[in-house]
């Protein structure tokens, strides 16, 4: 007896599980486990979390619940698993941006407060202080950042659906404005290519009955300033998630129609950056939505996503498959973070859950 206990609770509970989901019963378990670790100071969703050069994560600002917004930031230590407070910001911020610039400091830039923000600062870990930087020529939250190969810092786009983009320039601290994207967008993503290029996917426009979900996608190239079209995603998706793999291309998994919740996706696709077109892959195990920032790429290859449901689960591109990991979060969290730490563990932190509490807890993904 003890012995067919043994051999069938795993599948057991994953049978359990994808019913409870309504999921398909052909879960595939990867290596690799979901532990908890050290809670956070103050509970956070909407947040930012940055890998510094010394290892440490900077977490920073986010929300928890309409009106509460924070200007607070920590310091999360790896080795010591441990969260340490730091000075915080000038502003309190959620749907702001962090970008990590080649001298080592962090660009925090524009965010929502009960107002859109414009102004940006710069944190220094060697002194542990923000300074102000910028202002942004245009106030932005739910925006993109992206650090381009020469040392600059695209922005763009974001509430109050803007079409407009601007470039951060670290050596006079000022933005300026460049070409304008084709599309407004919110809700969208924008991924780095190996050429240098930045791919800008998905998003909508307006809101509730008014909303448009967009499957355009575009190119911005940073020799000429201009945004121009490229292949359209396969189905019309916002709130979703990308990354570039090790071969140039970009995954792109969940997100949803314009129903939001009740419209989360499985379903993910590759955009194939030699081709400029975007092709479906197998589904995930999860449908899962708000986790632009839960997912990373691992030093083996293959992709973590941690945000939107409890379950993490990785995509292998050698095999083309996700499959999932053992240990999962509290619930599904949205608005969570995910941050590839020098050891090649990923730190899952915060997020809110279907009440809309944000949470302190944090989590360890392991292989």
């Amino acid at each position: 007896m003890t012995v067919i206990i043994k051999c069938f609770v795993w599948p057991l509970l994953i049978a359990l599980l994808s019913c409870a989901t309504g999921e398909t019963s052909k879960v595939t378990v990867s290596e690799g486990k979901v532990m908890e670790a050290a809670s956070m100071a103050s509970p956070r969703s909407g947040h930012t979390a940055t890998r510094l050069p010394n290892g440490g994560v900077l977490i920073a600002g986010g929300m928890n619940g309409n009106g509460s917004y924070s200007d607070g930031v920590e310091i999360f230590d790896p080795r010591a698993n441990s969260f340490t407070n730091t000075r915080s910001m000038s502003a309190r911020r959620v749907g702001h941006t962090a970008t990590l610039l080649p001298d080592g400091k962090v660009l925090i830039a524009g965010g929502f407060n009960g107002y859109y923000v414009q102004g940006a600062e710069l944190y220094d870990p060697t002194t542990a202080r923000f300074t102000p930087t910028g202002p942004l020529n245009a106030p932005r939250s739910d925006h993109l950042a992206v650090l381009l190969a020469n040392g600059k810092v695209l922005l763009g786009t974001g509430y109050s659906f803007l079409s407009t983009a601007e470039i951060y320039d670290p050596a006079t601290g000022k933005f300026a404005y460049t070409g304008n994207m084709t599309t407004a967008r919110e809700g969208h993503t924008a991924t780095l290519l190996k050429n240098g290029k930045v791919l800008v996917a998905g998003g909508h426009k307006d809101r509730r009955e008014s909303m448009t979900v967009f499957s355009s996608a575009e190119i911005y190239d940073p020799a000429t300033g201009r945004f121009t079209a490229t292949g359209d995603l396969t189905l019309v998706r916002h709130k979703h998630a990308a990354v570039m793999l090790s071969d140039g291309n970009i995954l792109v998994a969940g997100g949803s129609d314009k129903r939001d919740s009740r419209g989360q996706y499985t379903s993910a696709e590759i955009y194939d950056s030699a081709k400029g077109v975007f092709m479906p892959i197998s589904n995930m195990n999860s449908a899962r939505y708000k986790l632009a920032g839960a997912i990373v790429l691992l030093k083996d290859g293959r992709a973590l996503i941690a945000g939107g449901s409890p379950r993490v689960e990785v995509y292998d591109p050698a095999r083309k498959v996700f499959s999932v990991v053992s240990g999962e979060l509290d619930s599904a969290r949205f608005f969570s973070s995910a941050t590839l730490l020098n050891d090649g563990r990923v730190l899952i932190a915060g997020g809110y859950g279907d009440h809309g509490t944000s949470t302190v807890k944090t989590w360890v993904y392991t292989r």
